[in-house]
């Protein structure tokens, strides 16, 4: 069948993965956009004629849903509602040999480095003097700040530095200069991002330089909330936490994955820490930032991960009784360092365990969460959605963690604060009501 021709190019693009893939999609929109490009971010109509799929490699499951993706957008060309489909991102970048002999369909692959390219598709030019702009596909008050890309770290679970290079940090002036500019686009809260936070400024500045960011960030006008997601454990720079306790803009949240607690598994993780520095890590974040929120997330079934590795894992929850927690099943990638290691617990049992240390971390989400009843918290309004309200307080960031339900007469603007008195507590969302 031919194709239906537009006459002018209209990008709708597809964004799969984590959100430093979405920073990346913003700024191929951005780029598109001041090339003169029509471009939309997850575009329903289908009334565009070229698709872009920026996917994620980073597990199985990951990888199927960008396949499946992909399919779906080839199987729209060949019915002819589509002119072209190109494929970015991790799983590009990974497998882009063997995935062009399998889906030649497909009219271009690029990796995750290689924006100037895919623009020359588009017969666009790279803009150097756009560095910062973007097009949101967030909410207007919300966006991603991504202050490195790559990671240096040789954690054996993880193929992000086959996808993704080695770490190179932004400079300060390029990360809020970038905050600026979202600030003047309206965005109240910014979540700094990165393959491995901590370890900012090393490459550049020769120190860990991640409080000297945070100063010069806290002090950018209009800037409500800055939150910090994916910090390392070891070597975990304590001097961010006294920026976090002076400066008021600095949410009083910290996202830093542990993936595990026994011994035997930092180990084969390669972690570069062990089980007693992680329980005295957490007191003393905790004793800086009283009342701080942390989270983590988990891996469940390594290879060699025995009972009292989950027990022990179970216990740790107990008695540190995180605030927040996410947990993966454990993905065998060719290419890392446990891909040598027998990968001999079967899938169903995976997902068991995963369950059986989720129920421990909801029963402790759930007496947290009823403690907060009576209580009156300062909330972003994030949607309406079936008639209500949907906000979230400082130590919650957006998708992953706990949502506060208000129910109110009163017309909220999205993206505004207000405060709130917690009248229900459920397992992982409050219920309240406007002061």
């Amino acid at each position: 069948m031919k194709t239906k021709k537009l006459k002018q190019d209209k990008v709708n693009i597809i964004t799969l993965g984590c959100s430093k893939n979405m920073v990346d999609s913003e700024v191929l929109s951005g780029q598109l956009q001041a090339n003169g490009i029509d471009v939309l971010h997850e575009n329903r109509k289908l009334d565009h004629n070229i698709v872009v799929v920026n996917t994620c490699g980073f597990i199985d499951k990951a990888k199927e849903e960008s396949i499946n993706t992909i399919m779906e957008q080839i199987a729209l060309k060949q019915a002819g509602k589509l002119d072209k489909v190109y494929v970015t991102g991790c799983l590009s970048q990974r497998y882009r040999d063997d995935l062009n002999q399998e889906i030649p369909e497909v009219d271009a692959w690029f990796g995750t480095m290689e924006l100037p390219l895919m623009l020359k598709q588009f017969n666009a030019d790279y803009k150097s003097e756009l560095v910062g702009e973007r097009l949101l596909a967030t909410p207007k008050h919300y966006a991603y700040l991504k202050i490195s890309e790559g990671c240096n770290r040789t954690c054996t679970f993880c193929a992000i530095p086959l996808m993704r290079g080695g770490h190179v940090s932004k400079t300060i002036e390029e990360v809020v200069a970038e905050a600026k500019k979202l600030v003047s686009m309206g965005v109240k809260e910014i979540m700094l991002i990165a393959q491995e936070l901590t370890y900012y400024g090393l490459d550049i500045y020769k120190k860990r330089a991640l409080s000297e960011l945070l100063k010069h960030l806290s002090d950018v006008p209009g800037l409500h909330w800055i939150r910090l997601h994916y910090a390392y454990p070891s070597k975990f720079p304590m001097d961010i936490l006294d920026v976090m306790k002076e400066r008021e803009n600095i949410c009083n949240y910290l996202d830093m994955p542990l993936q595990h607690i026994s011994n035997n598994m930092l180990k084969a993780m390669k972690r570069q820490i062990e089980t007693q520095e992680i329980y005295d890590l957490v007191a003393a974040i905790r004793e800086k930032v009283p009342g701080i929120c942390l989270r983590s997330t988990l891996i469940a079934g390594f290879p060699g991960e025995t009972r009292d590795d989950v027990e022990q894992l179970k216990q740790f929850l107990q008695d540190v009784r995180l605030d927040r927690v996410g947990i993966f099943t454990y993905s065998h990638e060719e290419n890392t360092g446990a891909y040598e290691l027998d990968d001999n617990i079967p899938a169903e049992e995976k997902e068991a365990r995963a369950q059986e240390i989720m129920e421990v971390q909801q029963e402790i989400s759930f007496e947290k969460n009823q403690e907060k009843l009576g209580h009156t918290f300062k909330v972003i309004v994030d949607k309406k959605e079936a008639g209500r309200y949907l906000a979230r307080t400082e130590y919650d960031s957006v998708e992953v963690d706990n949502e506060v339900i208000i129910h109110s007469k009163k017309a909220l603007p999205i993206g505004d604060f207000v405060q709130v008195k917690i009248t229900k507590a459920y397992d992982y969302d409050l219920e309240g009501e406007l002061v």
